[in-house]
């Protein structure tokens, strides 16, 4: 039990912030003498400005995240979209069938792949939205997703990348791979490779890999595809296999050179979806953070402003492999400019998914 005490203000900060740790039944005592201290009318004054402030910053930060800017039409085009029942994906199927495509939503849950076909629907006025199931944590559901489309869809003029893990539990997928880099790189990279014949006979056509600026933190050397479970970090994991994102691009537009076939890797900044689902915080961090996430994190609309602009920009031609960041191509690290790695990484991930090798270069 926390007693009323004589102390200055630091004392009491201290004391709020052992409330903030430890909890207390008391601790309104602490806020109201905090309030007391400070007076009313300058905690409201204090409040406000603060308001202000991080309301003129977020409006400041938004215009720097750039937004798609062309106005192409996609009538008559059909995009497969991976995770689009919610979040990055439901907000890029918006956008594409905004535009008239044929979107193609490929979800692990049915029941959230309808509701977000009725919303994508409802919002785009365009009838035209398909729902398959995809599981991207088991090869047979994407050799089966692969099927399906090759039988119904004559021609594909877009792959999005976008479903993804982010620092989950230690968790093995259904071949026995680390989740993260199972479902964010070996899936998609499998799923890439089955779809690419479609892909090469329907060109001009695009790929597009959802990755994140987090590549940066990742420590991958090419035998590391089947992660070291005994010493698992899973932020270190999720940094590897947004490496291998950007690192697959590269050397699929390096073997897709001349094949009409554009690969592009697109990181959509911090955006507010389920994605940090693994991740949880205490309360009190939360409120930390809280001025930060105003400032910094997108919303879905905001955040796949990259990933349309990769999918339809016809200035991005001559574009192929780049980065993309803000709706412009960004330098990559020199992590990600390892040409050698990058073949290595392909090789053994040829060698994890049993997917023949892809080299379309005259």
């Amino acid at each position: 039990m926390y007693t009323k005490t004589k102390g200055d203000g630091a004392k009491l900060a201290v004391r709020i912030s052992r409330v903030a740790f430890y909890g207390n039944e008391r601790s309104w005592w602490l806020m109201v003498s905090l309030f007391s201290m400070m007076g009313l009318k300058n905690v409201l004054l204090c409040t406000v400005a603060g308001v202000l402030a991080v309301f003129a910053l977020r409006q400041w930060r938004v215009r720097t995240w750039g937004r798609c800017r062309s106005k192409r039409s996609m009538i008559g085009k059909t995009v497969v979209i991976t995770g689009a029942n919610s979040g990055l994906g439901r907000a890029t199927a918006i956008e594409l069938a905004r535009r008239g495509a044929r979107v193609i939503l490929a979800v692990r849950d049915i029941n959230g792949g309808l509701l977000a076909a009725a919303d994508v629907r409802r919002v785009s006025s365009i009838e035209n939205v398909v729902v398959r199931y995809l599981d991207l944590s088991s090869f047979s559901s994407i050799r089966a997703f692969a099927n399906g489309v090759l039988k119904s869809e004559m021609h594909l003029d877009v792959l999005i990348c976008n479903a993804g893990v982010f620092q989950c539990p230690l968790t093995l997928t259904r071949d026995g791979f680390e989740m993260q880099m199972g479902v964010n790189h070996l899936g998609h990279f499998l799923l890439t490779n089955l779809l690419l014949d479609r892909l090469k006979n329907s060109q001009p056509s695009r790929i597009v890999v959802v990755t994140s600026n987090l590549y940066k933190r990742a420590k991958l050397k090419s035998n590391e595809l089947l992660m070291d479970v005994s010493n698992y970090d899973k932020r270190l994991a999720y940094a590897n296999s947004k490496l291998a994102n950007v690192l697959f691009v590269r050397e699929l537009s390096r073997r897709l050179r001349g094949s009409g076939v554009k690969a592009y890797a697109v990181s959509p900044g911090m955006v507010y979806t389920n994605l940090g689902r693994h991740t949880k915080l205490p309360w009190y961090l939360m409120i930390l953070l809280l001025p930060f996430a105003v400032f910094a994190v997108r919303t879905p609309e905001q955040g796949c402003q990259s990933i349309v602009d990769c999918a339809v920009n016809e200035e991005y031609e001559q574009h192929s492999g780049k980065f993309y960041y803000n709706c412009r191509p960004e330098k990559l690290e020199s992590v990600a400019l390892d040409d050698d790695l990058a073949r290595k990484v392909w090789a053994e991930s040829e060698k994890l998914t049993g997917v023949m090798s892809v080299d379309v270069r005259g």
